[in-house]
């Protein structure tokens, strides 16, 4: 009897091992996941802080923690837009950023001029100073202007411009280690922000752009000067409406 032909015994495939080049563009797929995801997750923390403090006035912010290490000691005390002398609000808008109301956090046509004058001198709004106060750090770095121009738009989306400016006048710095005009008002005039007369809203405002080395209640005459600008501009924007977002 004949024998009958004996299979040969299957070889169970064995799955190749994947190569080091495979290994590699695995891995840095998983690391370009995670790092999409991580930004995701930043962002939406980001923008859920910025909502926060729409209602929830800033406890304090980075410039303020850092001060307060450096000099041991801050004044600052927080208060409400309708509990400021109106004059002081204008006041600042003016001396700052006339157009407040009428830009979504970025002043386009003081943009150019400042490219046009070589740069020598700002075009940063409330809006943007609220936004590196409140959120970010002081400086000059591209990282920090970068943030700066990413959460400006998302601030203004968020919060009405009343609010904008209730916390620019409550986190600006207004002398060294004063911060928020309420503080400001008391420390240089022994007032409350509400009892601000014309004069001192704008050497209030005056002082702004160098708060260290400018004192309002001892103005130089080029201070005063500067405070008698703010005061016409004051008055030109609110009468012309470019104060009625606001008031």
């Amino acid at each position: 009897m004949a024998k009958s032909a004996r299979k040969p015994a299957s070889k169970k495939g064995k799955r190749a091992r994947p190569g080091l080049g495979a290994r590699l563009r695995g891995g840095l797929r998983r690391l370009l996941r995670w790092t999409i995801r991580g930004i995701v997750v930043v962002a939406a923390l980001l923008v859920v802080w910025v909502l926060a403090y729409r209602w929830i006035d800033p406890p304090t912010t980075p410039y303020i923690l850092s001060e307060g290490i450096r000099l041991d000691r801050l004044d600052r005390d927080w208060v409400d837009l309708e509990n400021v002398a109106p004059i002081m609000a204008r006041a600042v808008v003016a001396a700052e950023d006339a157009n407040f109301c009428q830009h979504w956090g970025f002043d386009v046509d003081a943009i150019r001029s400042a490219i046009a004058q070589g740069g020598t001198r700002g075009a940063s709004t409330i809006s943007q100073q609220v936004v590196k106060n409140a959120f970010l750090w002081q400086g000059r770095s591209w990282l920090r202007k970068a943030g700066e121009a990413a959460l400006t738009p998302v601030m203004e989306a968020l919060w009405p411009k009343r609010r904008i400016l209730e916390v620019y006048l409550n986190v600006a710095e207004m002398g060294e280690g004063v911060f928020g005009v309420q503080a400001a008002a008391r420390h240089h005039f022994g007032v409350d922000a509400a009892d601000l007369t014309r004069v001192q809203a704008a050497r209030l405002a005056a002082i702004l752009p160098s708060p260290k080395t400018r004192n309002p209640a001892q103005p130089t005459q080029r201070l005063r000067n500067r405070a008698r600008g703010i005061l016409d501009g004051a008055a030109t924007i609110r009468a012309d409406g470019r104060a009625a977002c606001f008031e």
